[in-house]
């Protein structure tokens, strides 16, 4: 069995999929019995296609209480200083807690109601919060920042949102926007290309657990399209009010060497890699950049 880490709960899967009979196509697995430990880096619930209800939701309930990956996004920020550039920002989950811890944040995201929830979130949190929080409505591929950076960042794994083709600008806008000794971080997932083509699609069941109420159950079903370098994860997730929802997310599959020529060509350097094995053919990389 492997073990990956999704929305802050380990799951396990079969690592060699039952095939139907006579066909050689995968078969959905039944549900695998479920390991815990302490989460890693998130999955990303980033997407293609614009934010909605359900997305919103998804957030909520599956992303923001597990959010173990604020702790690492926090100590390379405290190495470098702010101001904290938040790209892909979503209702807030790395931006407001950035700012209870003493930074300033420019929070960027193209969704205005993802904006909304992230003012009324600082707002909720007090004046300090209101006051270091700056959200800005924009598109990734069309950015134009208009100050200097200590830190930025696209967590999450929203580098695998960015279509491939607008990549190359986004990270010079980026750099040319840090400060001398400023730093980006990112992180996202790296798939095996002979375990995709195998594997086509997969299924996952897992918990996420609630603090003083029954933990939701989520089945979730992975497909890849190697030729279009696309990737498509649909939740399927029973709440305990009972209701059923369903919703999916699309993003790019990261090429780790491209993404590394295109950090190159930008005038970044990577000075850390940091990774993990989700499971036999998958891990989890973050990478922090500074300028050259």
């Amino acid at each position: 069995m492997a073990a990956i880490s999704l929305s802050g709960a380990t799951l396990t899967a079969p690592t060699e999929p039952r095939r139907r009979p006579g066909t050689g196509h995968p078969v959905a697995a039944p549900a695998p019995a479920l390991a815990w430990r302490e989460p890693d880096w998130l999955p990303g619930l980033e997407s293609v296609a614009p934010a909605t209800a359900g997305t919103d939701w998804l957030q909520d309930h599956l992303l923001n209480p597990h959010s173990a990956d604020i702790l690492g996004y926090l100590r390379a920020a405290r190495a470098t200083g702010g101001p904290v550039l938040d790209l892909g920002c979503g209702a807030g989950r790395l931006a407001v807690p950035f700012a209870h811890h003493g930074f300033q944040v420019e929070a960027v995201d193209r969704d205005e109601s993802c904006l909304g929830r992230l003012r009324a979130w600082a707002l909720r949190s007090g004046p300090t919060a209101q006051q270091a929080v700056t959200a800005t409505r924009a598109e990734l591929a069309d950015l134009r920042l208009r100050r200097s950076y200590g830190f930025a960042m696209l967590a999450g794994a929203m580098i695998s949102a960015v279509d491939p083709a607008a990549r190359p600008a986004l990270l010079a806008e980026i750099t040319g926007h840090l400060t001398p000794h400023g730093a980006l971080a990112l992180d996202y997932t790296v798939h095996r290309p002979a375990g995709l083509a195998a594997d086509p699609v997969r299924n996952w069941v897992f918990r996420v657990p609630r603090y003083g109420a029954a933990d939701d159950m989520v089945t979730a079903r992975q497909s890849f399209d190697t030729t279009a370098a696309r990737e498509e994860i649909v939740y399927y997730t029973r709440a305990r009010d009972g209701l059923r929802r369903v919703h999916a997310t699309r993003k790019w599959l990261v090429d780790p060497e491209r993404l590394a020529a295109e950090l190159r060509a930008a005038g970044l350097r990577i000075t850390l890699r940091d990774s993990h094995p989700l499971d036999s053919r998958t891990e989890s990389v973050f990478l922090l950049c500074h300028r050259r």
